[in-house]
């Protein structure tokens, strides 16, 4: 087999992986705290006719050696943690990271951490997240708001506390807690906004809102999807070019073979 047809089809492989990621990123440009992965590609192994150096048979130095390539692929995803836009909301759960850290939540597979801070409250009065897993305070448990709350105020640092007819003072509920990882971007996606901790992010390290290098929580603002538009159709439309180009190295080897058929 001609090697143009199997590195062809490496590079076919490899830009349809491309275009799978800019597709996953143009469907999620409206979700809540999304960010954008862009595709790594790396050459494959190189196969080595002669090595550069010293020639066994002649005993002369070779400058550059003959070797041949074998294709391409694409070596890793990598998610890109640039901040998204906030966006202001009437809903006083509504909260988002101003900087570096994660929400804590507890999901039936352990804990979670999440950027979307879209939150609600369930049947129990407990914060949870739009899939109804609970947020967690600092102390690793669930934040309880009862019902009887008239408002609801969320400080910088996380604090949460709530009014009611019966007092005049606000009654302070718990603390969210909010979570960093030494490598952020080795964390797993789990799908919902939702990541999960690996060897390659490091431990969690759970603080307090606005200390320690963690960002600050903003009441009434979301963080929406750092996905631009533009940026994604344009690598969309090299992506594209990619693959039809890489696709006649295809056709131009099915030629030359059948070529050779009929001599």
């Amino acid at each position: 087999m001609m090697r143009s047809l199997w590195i062809s089809k490496t590079g076919l492989d490899a830009q349809q992986t491309s275009l799978d990621t800019i597709a996953n990123n143009l469907a999620n440009v409206s979700t809540p705290a999304y960010k954008k992965v862009r595709p790594v590609f790396e050459d494959l192994m190189y196969q080595t006719l002669r090595a550069p150096g010293l020639d066994d048979e002649s005993g002369q130095v070779i400058g550059s050696g003959l070797q041949t390539g074998t294709g391409s692929r694409v070596a890793s995803t990598q998610r890109i943690n640039s901040a998204g836009t906030l966006m202001q909301s009437q809903n006083p759960l509504d909260v988002a990271i101003n900087g570096n850290g994660y929400f804590a939540i507890e999901t039936a597979s352990g804990t979670g951490y999440t950027r979307a801070g879209n939150f609600m409250r369930n049947s129990q009065g407990q914060i949870t997240t739009a899939g109804g897993d609970l947020v967690l305070s600092v102390g690793g448990s669930p934040i309880t708001i009862p019902s009887s709350a008239t408002s609801i105020s969320i400080s910088n640092d996380g604090k949460v506390s709530y009014y009611n007819e019966s007092v005049s003072r606000p009654v302070a509920a718990d603390q969210i807690a909010v979570v960093n990882f030494a490598n952020p971007a080795g964390l797993l996606t789990s799908g919902a906004g939702v990541y999960r901790e690996t060897l390659s992010s490091g431990s969690p390290q759970t603080g307090t809102a606005g200390t320690e290098g963690l960002g600050t929580i903003t009441q009434y603002y979301t963080e929406q999807s750092n996905v631009n538009v533009a940026e994604e159709l344009v690598s969309l439309i090299a992506a594209q070019r990619a693959y039809e180009i890489t696709s006649r190295g295809i056709s131009a080897s099915d030629q030359m073979l059948q070529r050779l058929g009929q001599l």
